[in-house]
C-alpha cells in the first residue's frame, strides 16, 4: 500500500496590503496556486484577515505576470532580453546621464509595496554612490504629513504606541479614517473593545462613512478644518482637570506660545464650531468626552495627512496628547494608520527624498556618518526633490533617467495626464514590475525588469506599531524573475561600485541595515534595531515579529515610548506646534464642488493584484461618484446614471451615487481605477498639485471641480471567458468574475451597432433578442462544448439590465437547456432574476440574500452571521449588514 502523499508546508509571511501588517499562512497547492488563511500567532491580526488578505490565493496566477526581462528596440517596440543585456543598458544609460547631466539628473520612484531589503539597496545605490538624493516613493502620497509631524513635535519620526493600545482604550478618536474600510481588522480590535470595556467612539470625518455611522458621535467637519477643531480642544484641555502639567513641564516646550496661537483661532467651543461649521453641542460634548477619559487613542490616517495643511493637523492632534501626557501609556496616545504594508521600512531606510538611512537627515554630521559607514564618497549632501516636484522636473527635462520600482505612478499621482506626458521625455525610463502591463508600463519605458511578487519576496516590511515581520516566498520564482535588491546591486557593480553592493541575499542586507541603525547611536535616535547586526541566517529565517527600537541587548524590543519623555530633541523634550489656519478651498464657478479622493473597502492601490479576484469585484464592480441628493437633483443627476467630474487638471466619467451622508458641495470618488480596468475611471488626472509645504504630501481630499450629466442613451453589460476590446467610444469598466470578466457599460451605441459587434466577433451557436424601438438588444454566444462563450445585454439608460443571476454561467462546464430559454430574460432556470450586489467579500453573500434572511427573522448582525456567515471574518461589511437591517425594518 503507497504512503500518503506529504502535505505541502505552510509557510509564515506578511500581507502585502495596508500598514496593518497582518501575519498570513500559506499553503502551497503545488499547482502554482496556495490556501491563504490568517496567522493565528501574529500580534497584529491573532489570526483575522481582512476580504483583501483573504482574497490573496486568487491574485497569485501567472496570466498578467512580467517573467522575463524587456529592452525597447530602435523601432519603439519591446523585445524579450537577456537579463545581462538589460543590465548592461541601465548601466550605460546611468553612466551616460551622469556624465552628461550630472547626479542630480538622476531619480528613482519607489514603493510601499518593497521590501525593506529592496528599498535600502535602492538608496544605497542612489543616494550613497549616485550621488544623487532624488530618491522618493509613492509613501510620499500618504504618510509623508505624519513623518513631519512626528519630526517636529517628537524630533523623530516615531508612532509612540502599539496595537494593544486600540483594546485599552476608553475612547478611539478617529480623524480622517475609514477604517472600517481601510483598517477592517484594527477596526474589529476596536469592537472587541467597545463590547468589553464601553469603549466609545469619535469620528471626525466630512463623510458619513461606514466607519461613522458605527459612531457614538460623528462630526462631519468642514473640509480641511481639522486643525481648528484639534486647536480648540486644546484651548479646552488647558482649563480642565485633564490638563497635566507636570508632564508639560518636565518633558515638552512651547506650550505656552501653542496655546496662545490656538486661542487666536478657536478661543471657545462655539468659535470652533463656526470655523469647522460643526454644531456646538456636538463639539462640546467631543471636548467634555475627550478631557473626561484619560484612556484615550486618536487615530489618524489619509484624511488628515493628504491635505495641504496636513503636517499642521498632525501637529494639533500630538498638542493634544501631550497637554495630558496621554502618551506611550497603556490605551492613550496619537496613532498614525499607514497606508501601505512597508511604508514605514522604507522610511526606516531613507525612502524619502528629505531622509537618509536609519532615519537620518541631511546635517553636515549625518551626512559624514552614513558616508563613513558605506564608504560612500559620492554621498548625497542636501535633500532630494519630493514626488510631486520630482515628476514636475522630469517634465521640464531637468531629471533625464528615472527608474521606477513597484508603483504605477501614471495613475495615482496628481495631474497624473502630466505624468504620463514627463514619462515620455526621458533619456532612460526603467520599469521593475511584476506585471506585463499597467498605465505606466504603457508610457514607453526603455527597460522593463520582471520583479518578484507577493507569494515570491523574500525580506523584512514595517508595520504602522513599528513592529518589523517576515515576508518569506512560498512559492518559487517564475521565468527569469529576480528580486529588486538583485538588479539594483548588479547595477551598481557595472558602475563600478560592486564591493559595497556583495551581498549574498536578504539576510546580508538586513544586518547591514541594522548595524547602520546602531552605529554612533548610544540612544540618540529612534530607530535602531542593533540587536540584530550579527543575526545568523537561520536566525534571520525564523525572525519573530519585533517592535523597534530594539538596540544592542534587547532584541525583544520595545511597545511604547515617551511615557516618562526622553524625546529624539536635543534637550530630549517633545516641542508643542502652533498650526497654521486651514485657507479654505476656493470652490467657486467653473469648479463649485471640492472632490476627495479615497479608498473603497474591496480594492488596492490601482488594482493590478486585487483587481484579478472576482470576489473582490462583486461589491463595487465600476468607478463612481458620491454627491448628495441635494446637490444632484438641482443637476438632474440620478442615482446610477454617468457624470462627467472635471477639474482644471482632468475629467474622468463615473457612475452616480446619491449619498446623504455626504458634506454639501463636496464629491467623493474613488481612486483605485485605471487605464486598464476602465474607460474614463482615472481620478488621478483631476487632483491638483498642491502640497503640504512642509511635507510635500499631495492635498488629494480637496480639488475644486465640476459634475454633469454624461449623455449615455444606452447601458448595459458584457459577459466573458477572456478579455475582448469594446468598441470606440464606449465608456466601460472591467471587473474580474468566476470563469471569465464583466464590463459594465454605457454610451450611444444602440441595437444594431451591438449586433454588428457580435456577429464581427463570428459565433457559431449565438441566441439573440432584438428590440430596436424599446432600444434592447440581448445575445448569449456558446462555444462547442455547450459553455458560454460572451453575452452582451443592452438596454436604454436608466433600465441597465444587471449581471448578478447570469455571472456564475462563466464559471460552468455547460449551460443547460433550461438555463439556455431563460438567459435573455436576465435569469437562470429556477432563480431569481437579481441577487443583488456582494455584500460580504469573504463568503461571497449578496445584497438580497441578507435581506431574506433579515425578513425570515435574522433581527441582528449576530444572526445574520449565524445564517449566512456574513460579517464574521474581517467584519467589514458589518456597517453595511447594519444600515440593511435598519432599512429592511423600516421597510417591513
Amino acid at each position: 500500500m503507497n504512503a500518503p502523499l506529504a502535505s505541502p508546508p505552510s509557510v509564515k509571511t506578511t500581507c502585502p496590503y495596508c500598514g496593518v501588517g497582518c501575519g498570513v499562512k500559506a499553503t502551497p497547492d503545488g499547482l502554482g496556486g496556495a490556501l491563504v488563511e490568517g496567522d493565528r500567532d501574529h500580534p497584529a491580526n491573532l489570526g483575522r484577515l481582512c476580504s483583501k488578505g483573504a482574497a490573496l490565493g486568487e491574485t497569485i496566477g501567472l496570466e498578467t505576470r512580467l517573467l522575463h526581462p524587456l529592452l525597447r528596440g530602435a523601432d519603439g517596440t519591446l523585445a524579450r532580453a537577456s537579463w545581462e543585456a538589460a543590465l548592461d543598458r541601465i548601466a550605460t544609460g546611468l553612466r551616460q546621464v551622469i556624465e552628461t547631466h550630472g547626479p542630480s539628473s538622476v531619480a528613482f520612484y519607489l514603493s510601499g509595496q518593497l521590501l525593506t531589503e529592496d528599498y535600502y539597496a535602492a538608496n544605497k545605490l542612489a543616494k550613497g554612490f549616485i550621488g544623487t538624493a532624488n530618491v522618493d516613493t509613492n509613501s510620499r502620497l500618504c504618510m509623508s504629513s505624519s513623518v513631519a509631524g512626528h519630526k517636529r513635535g517628537f524630533g523623530s519620526d516615531t508612532v509612540p504606541g502599539a496595537y494593544a493600545d486600540l483594546e485599552s482604550a476608553d475612547l478611539m478618536v478617529l480623524v480622517g479614517s475609514n477604517t472600517a474600510w481601510c483598517h477592517p481588522v484594527l477596526f474589529r480590535r476596536m469592537e472587541a473593545a467597545r463590547k468589553a470595556r464601553g469603549t466609545r467612539f469619535v469620528v471626525i470625518d466630512p463623510r458619513r462613512t461606514e466607519t461613522a455611522a458605527e459612531a457614538d458621535l460623528h462630526l462631519p467637519l468642514a473640509q480641511g478644518t481639522d486643525a481648528l477643531l484639534f486647536s480648540g480642544l486644546l484651548v479646552h484641555l488647558a482649563g480642565s482637570a485633564a490638563f497635566d502639567a507636570a508632564y508639560v513641564a518636565a518633558h515638552t516646550t512651547g506650550f505656552p506660545e501653542a496655546l496662545a496661537s490656538a486661542r487666536a483661532m478657536t478661543p471657545d467651543a462655539a468659535a470652533t464650531a463656526r470655523a469647522c461649521g460643526l454644531a456646538v453641542e456636538d463639539v462640546e460634548r467631543f471636548f467634555a468626552l475627550f478631557a473626561a477619559t484619560e484612556r484615550a487613542v486618536t487615530c489618524y490616517s489619509q484624511g488628515v495627512n493628504q491635505s495641504a495643511v496636513g503636517t499642521d493637523k498632525v501637529n494639533a492632534i500630538l498638542n493634544c496628547h501631550l497637554a495630558t501626557g496621554r502618551i506611550g501609556r497603556e490605551g492613550m496616545g496619537p496613532f498614525s494608520l499607514t497606508g501601505q504594508p512597508n511604508a514605514m521600512g522604507g522610511r526606516e531606510v531613507g525612502g524619502l527624498a528629505n531622509q537618509l538611512a536609519a532615519h537620518m537627515g541631511f546635517s553636515g554630521e549625518e551626512v559624514d556618518r552614513v558616508r563613513r559607514f558605506w564608504g560612500a564618497p559620492n554621498l548625497a549632501t542636501h535633500e532630494g526633490l519630493k514626488a510631486v516636484d520630482m515628476f514636475a522636473a522630469i517634465g521640464r527635462g531637468e531629471i533625464k533617467a528615472l527608474w521606477v520600482m513597484g508603483t504605477n505612478p501614471a495613475v495615482s499621482l496628481p495631474e497624473a495626464d502630466a505624468v504620463r506626458t514627463a514619462l515620455g521625455k526621458l533619456d532612460l525610463f526603467v520599469l521593475s514590475e511584476n506585471v506585463i502591463a499597467n498605465d505606466t508600463a504603457a508610457c514607453h519605458p526603455h527597460v522593463m525588469l520582471p520583479a518578484a511578487a507577493w507569494g515570491e519576496k523574500d525580506g523584512t516590511v514595517t508595520n504602522s506599531e513599528r513592529r518589523i515581520s517576515r515576508q518569506r516566498p512560498f512559492l518559487a520564482r517564475p521565468g527569469e524573475v529576480k528580486p529588486d535588491w538583485w538588479a539594483l546591486a548588479q547595477v551598481a557593480g557595472r558602475l563600478g561600485f560592486a564591493n559595497a553592493f556583495r551581498w549574498r541575499g536578504p539576510a546580508d542586507i538586513f544586518r547591514e541595515h541594522a548595524a547602520l541603525s546602531g552605529f554612533e547611536n548610544a540612544g540618540t535616535r529612534d530607530f535602531d534595531i542593533g540587536a540584530f547586526v550579527d543575526l545568523a541566517d537561520a536566525a534571520y529565517e525564523i525572525f519573530p515579529p519585533t517592535q523597534w527600537p530594539a538596540p544592542r541587548g534587547r532584541p525583544e524590543g520595545t511597545g511604547r515610548l515617551f511615557a516618562a519623555g526622553g524625546y529624539f530633541t536635543p534637550d530630549r523634550k517633545a516641542r508643542f506646534v502652533s498650526p497654521r489656519p486651514a485657507a479654505a478651498v476656493a470652490a467657486e464657478p467653473p469648479f463649485p464642488f471640492v472632490l476627495n479622493t479615497g479608498r473603497i473597502r474591496d480594492q488596492w492601490h490601482t488594482m493590478t493584484r486585487t483587481g484579478l479576484s472576482p470576489r473582490l469585484g462583486s461589491h463595487i464592480p465600476a468607478p463612481f461618484v458620491a454627491i448628495h441628493p441635494e446637490d444632484a437633483a438641482p443637476l438632474g443627476l440620478q442615482e446610477g446614471m454617468l457624470a462627467r467630474v472635471a477639474s482644471a487638471h482632468g475629467a474622468a466619467v463615473l457612475e452616480v451615487r446619491l449619498d446623504a451622508g455626504q458634506r454639501r458641495g463636496t464629491l467623493f470618488a474613488p481612486i483605485h481605477w485605471s487605464g486598464a480596468t476602465a474607460s474614463h475611471g482615472r481620478v488621478g488626472p483631476l487632483v491638483h498639485g498642491v502640497t503640504d509645504p512642509i511635507s510635500g504630501q499631495p492635498d488629494s481630499k480637496a480639488t475644486p471641480a465640476s459634475i454633469q450629466p454624461h449623455a449615455a442613451p444606452f447601458a448595459g453589460f458584457i459577459l466573458a471567458r477572456r478579455p475582448v476590446v469594446l468598441p470606440e467610444g464606449v465608456w466601460w469598466a472591467r471587473a474580474a468574475l468566476e470563469g471569465g470578466y464583466g464590463w459594465r457599460m454605457a454610451g450611444s451605441l444602440g441595437p444594431d451597432a451591438w449586433r454588428a459587434f457580435v456577429a464581427a466577433a463570428g459565433p457559431a451557436d449565438v441566441a439573440e433578442l432584438v428590440d430596436a424601438p424599446a432600444g434592447l438588444y440581448r445575445a448569449a454566444a456558446f462555444d462547442a462544448d455547450g459553455r458560454l462563450d460572451f453575452a452582451v445585454f443592452v438596454g436604454g439608460a436608466g433600465q441597465r439590465p444587471a449581471w448578478d443571476a447570469l455571472k456564475g454561467l462563466l464559471a460552468e462546464d455547460q449551460v443547460s437547456a433550461a438555463d439556455r430559454r431563460h438567459m435573455l430574460s436576465g435569469r437562470r432556470a429556477g432563480g431569481e432574476a437579481a441577487c443583488g450586489p456582494q455584500v460580504c467579500a469573504c463568503f461571497g453573500v449578496p445584497r438580497d440574500a441578507i435581506v431574506a434572511a433579515i425578513r425570515a427573522g435574522a433581527h441582528d448582525a449576530a444572526k445574520v452571521g449565524e445564517t449566512l456567515k456574513a460579517g464574521t471574518n474581517c467584519g467589514s461589511c458589518l456597517p453595511e449588514i447594519r444600515r440593511l437591517l435598519r432599512e429592511t425594518a423600516v421597510s417591513a
